[in-house]
């Protein structure tokens, strides 16, 4: 532990406590004891002393250390450790559903190779934010630091190892059955992620589950933290070429990309476009709301955040459910789901929340129910996702700004009297047109931690949007 007398410590360790999660350089503010003072903070504030938490990790080369670290931390304030080792986030989010304990997992995401986190659950795979816990933790740990160590308890804890593989994939064929469906061909790539792991299997045999009707070809399936090929982002339209290309080279069918943790997951056609993330939430919302609705439930919710293309509330209203319409950010959709029962929940950024997996993202389960739908008849991928893509959206486009409040200020004074203002999360305006005039939309969101503005624009067409979004991008860059 560091000198009580440093006060430096607090100081870094709030800069990589972020919103959602802990995320920072690895050797900074981010080391042994930092972590081993984060665990010991996390189990005084989740009440987990004389009870389980769930450590699991990816693949990068300091999350084996940090998890030990992490362990010893919770060890000394009383939980028992239940170590899964090497998992996606979502297989560290079934072992907290399925155990009803706390988790913490190592991960990045997508982040470069320098980089590592925590990303924390409490019981049954609920999200904690800032404003949920999350700020308790960082004060607590910086106490632990600025004491110098983490006090142990009478009854220290024990730390378990648990292998969850298996039950995890066993669990997601439960939810979505692919055994009938017509055989496809899928290019994965795993960004040398945590989807080397998961994918083989999931929809593979690795775990010792039956073969389904699918013929995967591998791209960066070795784990490797390093990511030597490309960023483990699949947001980033670079970080696709190799997945469009090898599917067209191959005739496949489909591809699908997961980001470092393989907790998100990007869809690509035949023809190598992608298929936007707001298709593949209104796809999957159909789906679910036509399964809950066969069982006779009646008020259904949908989740999905102020970014996704309009056509998803349409989509879902037209298939008999309410859409609620939320800020960004998983913890909060999380905690949402959880209040309105919602079944399902979509982001922009390939985030899809299921109530049948605590109300938590899982990539890999939208995946499946893309597969289901998609092989369940025999139109290529691209006529589906067409259907559902009706709209032209920008994508999220970031700007660094100097100024941010300033850049805001313009965009207000620009658009204020041209459309209705809404404030729920940044600024969305939605344009104000004649019943004749194609609709339009924008919303800009300052960063909570970089000083950049995030713009995202739907118009009814492209050249719609395209006017929209340009209009708005000289606004916010023109200083």
């Amino acid at each position: 532990m560091t000198n009580a007398e440093n006060p430096v410590d607090r100081e870094r360790l709030s800069s990589i406590v972020k919103a959602y999660d802990v995320r920072g350089i690895v050797g900074e503010a981010l080391t042994e004891q930092s972590v081993e003072a984060l665990a010991a903070a996390f189990v005084d504030e989740v009440g987990a002393a004389g009870g389980k938490v769930v450590v699991g990790h990816d693949m990068r080369d300091s999350s084996p250390v940090f998890a030990a670290a992490f362990a010893r931390g919770a060890t000394r304030r009383g939980a028992d450790v239940v170590a899964i080792g090497l998992c996606s986030t979502d297989e560290s989010y079934y072992a907290s559903g399925i155990l009803n304990a706390p988790a913490a997992m190592f991960t990045a995401s997508h982040n470069p190779a320098a980089y590592n986190g925590i990303k924390f659950s409490r019981a049954g795979a609920q999200g904690i934010s800032l404003d949920t816990g999350l700020a308790a933790i960082r004060d607590r740990a910086g106490d632990y630091l600025e004491q110098g160590e983490v006090p142990s308890v009478e009854a220290e804890g024990s730390v378990q190892p648990l292998d969850v593989l298996a039950d995890y994939a066993a669990y997601l064929r439960s939810l979505v059955d692919l055994t009938g469906i017509r055989p496809l061909k899928i290019v994965v790539d795993a960004g040398n992620g945590m989807g080397g792991l998961t994918v083989p299997a999931v929809l593979g045999t690795a775990a010792g589950l039956a073969e389904l009707p699918l013929e995967i070809v591998p791209l960066y399936f070795e784990l490797d933290g390093t990511f030597p090929n490309h960023e483990a982002n699949p947001l980033e339209p670079a970080n696709l070429v190799d997945l469009q290309k090898a599917v067209v080279e191959h005739g496949a069918d489909l591809g699908l990309a997961f980001d470092g943790d393989a907790d998100r997951c990007f869809v690509v056609d035949e023809r190598g476009f992608a298929v936007t993330p707001s298709a593949v939430a209104a796809i999957v919302a159909v789906r679910e709301i036509a399964r809950v609705a066969a069982l006779g439930e009646t008020d259904v919710n949908v989740i999905h955040n102020l970014i996704t293309s309009r056509f998803v509330p349409e989509t879902i209203e037209a298939a008999g459910a309410n859409p609620v319409r939320t800020r960004v950010g998983h913890s909060l959709i999380k905690d949402r789901m959880k209040e309105t029962g919602a079944v399902f929940g979509g982001e922009h950024s390939a985030h899809y929340y299921f109530r049948d997996f605590w109300g938590a993202d899982n990539g890999m389960l939208a995946a499946m129910h893309v597969l289901a739908e998609f092989g369940a008849q025999q139109a290529p991928l691209s006529e589906l996702a067409d259907r559902f893509t009706p709209y032209a959206l920008s994508g999220e486009i970031n700007s660094v700004v100097d100024d941010v409040p300033s850049a805001y200020t313009r965009v207000v004074e620009a658009f204020t009297g041209r459309g209705e203002f809404d404030e729920l999360d940044g600024l969305t305006v939605f344009g104000t047109t004649a019943e004749d005039e194609p609709f339009w939309w924008f919303n800009v969101r300052p960063s909570n931690t970089e000083p950049l503005l995030r713009l995202n624009v739907e118009g009814a067409d492209a050249a719609t949007m395209a006017v929209v979004r340009d209009e708005v991008l000289g606004l916010i860059r023109s200083e």
